[in-house]
This record gives structure tokens, sequence and C-alpha cells, in this order.
């Protein structure tokens, strides 16, 4: 039979070979380096056989897929170590994840939980089973032999998720010494390929997230190829961990929560506030130049509207208890599509009217269970930067690629520059016709190509109205976070009827593209904090500068120079407290403040200031007129936007 390998080049290998056997052919660096392989797209061990004509791709340290691999595999290992240790305990699941610390985690039925002094040992037995380097095996088995062997071994969990597999199916099993493990795979080919992991902490998660369940006992961990990428990762942990927007929103004076209020509502507060106040600034500004026309719609709405949308049958789980008024049930709003498409509905418009760009920041109120909150990053009333715009078939693919620099034009000025980008696809069930949906995802793809972006196309996993583009961010210690959608809906103009008259005097239905650039002001908020560890550029800063009176003698100055600044809208206090300078300094440095200008007897007397930035860097006497040009030059906003027709 003929693999295929993908500099082009194909050998001729007897049916049955072992991808294992056919690195080696290849190369002992192969043989040695490989992980696992894809054959004709499937990933799979490098134990297993190759029956037929296919093209392999071998998986390596170097391949993002092998992170996944490394670390379900280390879950193996630790589930295994558990119950050596602790034969009572019943498994469950334990899959890979990335969430910035974890890269697994393996939930366990255990009544009396797991302590440090727990993770150590479990820890230990697990470095026992690296260094025997034992394989890893796949055997598959029918259900019913799976249901035997699990229910021989009392693990009643894994019989459940075996009711979920239909009668008649194989089913994948992985072993390693005495432990056998429910899986699809990959794993490595052996333990001992476990170079670097730890342990991270314990937890508490409900059986299948459901509350109505037993509380099970998590354990989280992570592993690397190597103890530098360990090393690396730690510390960023610990530096994202200092970075923390919780810690720092209330070191910083910038929001709270109040139980008195309820979870997940924010308090925002005056300098969270004025940050806020000019990111929404900023953000109408552009959309303005990029052709938008802002609108402000209402907090609730009728039960039909949602009815209409489809939000009372698809979405009523994540909205709040309607009201009465008036005998009309009404809801809060969980999203501004409805509102917007009756602004469009209004009127009835014309081919020449368009395109046209509604924006707003919108805010809107979703239920979350309480145990999924999370600072900014997980609330339940939150406000998006929401726009839908409405544009001929002929105008769809230059509406797209004006949304994709747009998006750029934001994300840059606020600092970010790294991103992972996403194509999905039609998913099997959907709405809309087959010719649309390719017509709206080539839209999509070239926008991206003209770009020049690099972008992964998720096969399927469009929503059911529509393909999209989704953005994630990666922020100063690359973590990544879901920012940008840029989505084509086929399913709400064909619900609310949205039409307009083309050319002919017809009556069509137009494209309608819903996208949010920063995602919502509260994520968005949290990720900055997180980014710039509150050490805001100066633009963005709730306070520019603060000015430090050496002696009460200087106070009055102190005011001047505040004036002057101020006349310039510089954002600057004074801090005229009895307080010695070095204490005054090192406060100033804590907020984050951009700039220190102290005054003093000399400074007065040549009617200057002595700046210092929030880094320590002395940068000597200045004259006030020069300090004015050296603030305003810091705290200018990014470069306007150039926006061409597309």
């Amino acid at each position: 039979m003929t693999i295929s390998l993908p500099d082009g080049n194909t050998l001729d290998v007897k049916k049955g070979t072992k991808l294992l056997e056919l690195a080696a052919s290849i190369g002992p660096g192969l043989a040695r380096d490989a992980v696992a392989a894809t054959v004709d797209g499937r990933p799979i061990d490098l134990r297993q056989p190759i029956s037929s004509d296919s093209r392999v791709v071998f998986i390596t340290p170097k391949s993002p897929e092998s992170t996944d691999i490394i670390r379900h595999s280390t879950a193996h290992v630790m589930a295994g170590a558990v119950k050596d240790l602790f034969p009572r305990v019943k498994v469950t699941i334990g899959p890979a994840v990335d969430d910035g610390v974890n890269g697994f985690y393996y939930d366990f039925d255990n009544d009396r939980g797991f302590t440090d002094e727990d993770l150590e040992k479990i820890s230990a037995r697990m470095n026992e089973v690296i260094s025997q380097d034992i394989p890893f095996e796949r055997v598959e088995v029918s259900r019913e032999e799976a249901r035997a062997l699990f229910d021989k071994m009392g693990e009643s969990y894994k019989l459940e998720l075996l009711d979920a597999i239909p009668e008649g199916e194989k089913v994948s099993l992985y072993k390693h010494g005495n432990f056998t493990d429910l899986c699809r795979g990959p794993h490595l080919p052996s333990t001992g390929r476990i170079v670097a992991f730890k342990l991270m902490s314990v937890a508490g998660a409900y059986w299948r997230g459901d509350s109505r369940n037993k509380m099970l006992a998590r354990i989280y961990g992570t592993a690397f190829f190597s103890k530098k990428d360990l090393k690396q990762h730690l510390e960023n942990v610990e530096e994202a961990r200092r970075r923390d927007h919780r810690l720092l929103g209330k070191k910083l004076d910038l929001f709270s929560f109040s139980q008195s209020v309820g979870g997940g509502l924010v308090l925002w507060h005056p300098k969270g506030a004025r940050m806020r106040s000019i990111i929404e600034e900023f953000w109408r500004r552009s959309h303005f130049d990029y052709g938008y026309e802002i609108v402000y719609t209402p907090h609730i709405g009728k039960a039909e509207l949602w009815q209409t949308s489809g939000h009372l049958d698809f979405y009523k789980e994540n909205m709040y208890a309607p009201m009465e008024i008036e005998g009309n049930p009404f809801y809060v709003k969980p999203m501004n599509c409805p509102f917007h498409i009756e602004i469009y509905r209004n009127q009835l418009k014309s081919y020449r009217d368009l395109p046209l760009r509604f924006a707003e920041l919108g805010t809107v109120y979703r239920y979350e269970a309480s145990g999924v909150l999370h600072g900014l990053l997980r609330v339940r009333g939150f406000t998006q930067d929401d726009a839908h715009i409405f544009c001929t078939a002929e105008q769809l693919d230059s509406e797209i690629r004006r949304c994709l620099e747009h998006t750029f034009y934001l994300l840059r000025a606020f600092g970010f520059e790294s991103y992972d980008i996403y194509l999905s696809t039609r998913p099997e069930k959907f709405v809309g016709t087959e010719a649309d949906w390719e017509k709206a995802t080539d839209a999509l793809r070239k926008a991206l190509e003209k770009q020049g972006l690099a972008f992964q196309i998720d096969p399927g996993e469009g929503v059911f109205y529509g393909p999209k583009i989704d953005i994630k961010i990666r922020d100063s210690l690359g973590r990544t976070w879901q920012c940008t959608t840029v989505q084509v809906d086929f399913n709400n103009p064909e619900r609310f009827n949205v039409e307009y008259v083309d050319s002919n005097g017809q009556r069509v239905k137009p494209f309608m593209i819903h996208r949010a650039l920063l995602g919502s002001m509260e994520r968005f908020f949290g990720v900055l904090i997180e980014h710039y560890a509150g050490a805001f550029p100066t633009w963005l800063a709730p306070m520019q500068a603060v000015i430090l009176p050496v002696t009460s003698d200087c106070n009055e100055f102190a005011q001047e120079v505040r004036s002057t600044l101020v006349s310039h809208d510089l954002r600057v206090a004074v801090d005229d407290r009895n307080e010695k300078l070095g204490f005054k300094i090192r406060e100033a440095q804590l907020e984050k403040i951009p700039f220190m200008l102290v005054v003093g007897k000399r400074e007065m007397e040549k009617r200057g200031v002595a700046p210092r930035t929030r880094a320590g860097e002395d940068l000597g006497f200045m004259p006030l007129a020069e300090t004015v040009d050296m603030m305003l030059a810091e705290a200018a906003w990014p470069e306007r936007a150039n926006v061409k027709e597309v």
C-alpha cells in the first residue's frame, strides 16, 4: 500500500505496518520525536497499524495537536496513580483543557476529597509510573464487554457513560499497567514520554456539571514536553495571579460587586467608569468613521418579540423571568438583535438605502449559574458593542472586509497585536439556502485572505443560522481571550420578514451581518486590566498624572499647575496630604498613575515641575509649558482610522 507524506513523497509499505515502524523507516529522529499521527486527518496512536493507502502526518512536540495528547495521557497516569493509592475512589472523566493555568483535570468520586499531602503522594506515584516507561495500549471491545469489565471494577460512572454509546458499536479502552479507562485517544506511545508535569490544585465539580448530581473531587494539572516549558508556564501562572483583574480592580478602585445588588452585576466605581467612558468615546468615534449610525434601544421587550426571534423557544433558560405590565409579559433583553431589526422595519427600505449599519452599546442580561460567575469575565449584566449591518448580496463581500478592517483598527489601538482566528462553516442542521451559505462563507474567507490573516477552518462549527468568524486576542502573557465575532444571520431576516425593494421593484430579503468587535465592555475591560497589569497607557489611564507638592508652601502652585493641565483636558489631581514625598511617590506608583509631577521650592521659582514616571524614571526639571506638551503627546489617542471604501 502507498503512504503519502506532507512533503509530497510517497512510501510503499506492507499492509498492517504500524505507524511507529513507519516513522522509524523514515528516520530515527522522527521515531524518537513522534508522539502520534493523523491518518487521512484522523488522529491515532503510533502503535496502530495502517490498513490501506493513506495520507500520514506525524505529530511531534512541535505540532499544536501534541499538547492535548501529552496532557490527556498525563491525566490517565494521574487517575491510575489515584486508584493505586486510593482503591475505593471511583473515576469519572479526565479531559485535556486549556484555561491559561491548567492543562487537564480528572474528576473522582471521593467523599473525603484530596489534600495537598495527597497531591504530593499522587505526584510521587506518577513519577514512578513514568520512570517505568509503560506502554499505552488501545483495546477495542464491544459495548457489552466494556460494561462487564467496568461493572466488575465497580466503576458506576463509566457504566453511565457507556449507556450513551449505541448498542453494537465498538468501544475503545486505553490501558497502562493495571489502569484501564474508557477513552477515544490518541495517547503517547508510553508513559516515559511525559517529561514534565505538575498537579496544580483541587476543586469541587458536580457530575456532568449538574448541581442536582453528586459533588466530585477534581484534581487539576498540566504537562509539557520539557521542564523549561513547565517552568515558564508556572512563572506565567504566578504572573497571571498578580495580574488578576479581580485583585487589581479592588486595589485600583475600579469596580466591585455587592451581594445586596446580586452576583454578576457590576458596580463601576468613578475611576473604572472614567476609563469605560474613554473606551466608549473612542468606540463611538471609530464607528462614526466607519459609517455606522448609533442607536439606543429599551432594556425590556414584550414576550411576542422574543417569540418571533426564537429566543423563547431556544434560549429561554438563559433569560430572566418575565414581568407583567398591563397584562402583558415583558422580558429584560438577552440580546439587541430584535430591536435593531424593528428599527430597520420601521419603514420599507430601497436598495438605494443599503447598506445600513446600526451600532449600539446595548446592555443585556443573561442568567448564569452562580458557580460560573468570574469577575468581569463572566457576568449576568453586560454591555455589548453590538452592531447589525443590512446589505445587498452584492455588498456582502465589502461589508465583511470593512468589519475586519474596523476590528483590527480597534484591537491594535488598545494594544493587541496577536490573534487566533477561526472560520466556522455550515453545520448539518441549518436555516437558509446552501447557495446563501456558500456565498456568505466565501465572503468571510475572502475577507480574511485579503487582510493576509492566518486562520483555521472549523468545519461544521457554525451556528445553525449562519457562518461566522471568531477572533481570539492574545494578551501580554500569550493567553487567548474570545473577543470578536462577525456572523452572517439567515435566521432573523426570515423570522421578522425583513425586506427591501430591489432595482427591479421586487421585495427581497437583505443579508444581515451581526458583529461584536470588542465583545462586551465588562469582559474587554477585565482583559485590559490583566493585559497591562493595571498600568494602562496614558491615554486610557483614569488619572494621567498626580502633582506632588513637597511642602504645604507649594500647594498653591501645585493647584495652578493642575488648572493649567486640566485646561488641556488632561486628567490630573493634587496630593497635598501632609506626608513625606517618598510616601506619596510610592502611593502613586501603587495606583499605577503614569506620571508624578513633583513641585518643590526650586520648581515654584522656575515655574515648572520635576516629572517622574511610574516605572521610577526621574525626568528632571521641566518648564510648565514643556510639561504640557509632553503630557499631551503621551496622552494622545491612537491615530484616527483611515477609512477607505473596500
